[in-house]
């Protein structure tokens, strides 16, 4: 790994498969989620607005795509270089699980935080951006601007600085959060459950969605605790998720 970094020749080359590989998923889980919806109008969430921003979402969405690559290139790059404050740590498949637990939890505080921080009046011009998609879309997820998606992203430059975090439990937290980002902006629900809901500590797709709705709650990522505990979630959340557990199962007919 460390051979195959080396030099800024290595980071380059990583910098441009990491944005291939973040392109090809961008566009591949995206053009599903589309399919899928046309399939499932019962599962839409805002009932009334309608996105007509696909275009501009998916513009915006390349460019930014460069620099969460660049930014996932360089926590490999100088963490294999030496330049992180520790080795990473062995990969086993304990050690896979706990470090993808603590990446997880990590960046969820990471997130909030920073995101939070985004939406003060100071800052919000440079997250307005996305928030020009009200209804998202899953094209929506990467349409920010240079500012917001630095601010949001920058954890996997930072993390593998600070933490032993195994490479490739920063790449596969990186692949999972780009699918889970366009799950959630894609505007209709399709993993509802109690598991969503108090007292459980995930997130659906409805969390974000009043995100874009309100701009004021749900600034988390992957899980409602923070939200919860520094009253910033939606009074309506636990019940909306509620509402949706079922018409999927129900069907555009109404029918299990």
């Amino acid at each position: 790994m460390i051979s195959l970094l080396s030099g800024w020749p290595g980071f380059l080359a990583v910098w441009v498969a990491a944005y291939v590989v973040l392109v090809l998923l961008y566009l591949g889980f995206g053009l599903a989620l589309v399919a899928a919806n046309r399939r499932h109008p019962e599962a839409r969430i805002q009932k009334v607005r309608r996105s007509d921003r696909a275009v501009a979402e998916i513009r915006q969405s390349l460019l930014a795509l460069v620099w969460v690559a660049g930014y996932v290139a360089g926590g490999l790059w100088l963490q294999a270089n030496g330049y992180a404050l520790f080795q990473p740590g062995e990969l086993t498949l304990l050690s896979f699980l706990g470090w993808s637990i603590v990446s997880a939890i990590a960046y969820d505080t990471w997130f909030y935080w920073f995101h939070r921080a985004m939406h003060t009046r100071a800052l919000f011009g440079f997250h307005a951006l996305h928030h020009r998609s009200i209804t998202p879309t899953p094209w929506a997820n990467n349409s920010d601007g240079f500012l917001g998606t630095a601010v949001e992203q920058g954890y996997f430059l930072v993390a593998p600085l600070l933490l032993p975090i195994p490479p490739l439990v920063l790449i596969l937290h990186k692949i999972y959060d780009q699918g889970s980002g366009m799950f959630g902006h894609c505007g209709y629900e399709y993993v509802a459950s109690s598991g969503a809901r108090r007292p459980w500590p995930l997130v659906c797709t409805t969390f974000h969605d009043q995100h874009h709705s309100n701009f004021r709650c749900n600034f988390s990522n992957t899980f409602s605790v923070w939200d919860r505990l520094m009253g910033t979630l939606h009074p309506s959340y636990d019940r909306k998720v509620e509402e949706m557990e079922h018409p999927l199962r129900e069907g555009p007919g109404g029918a299990a």
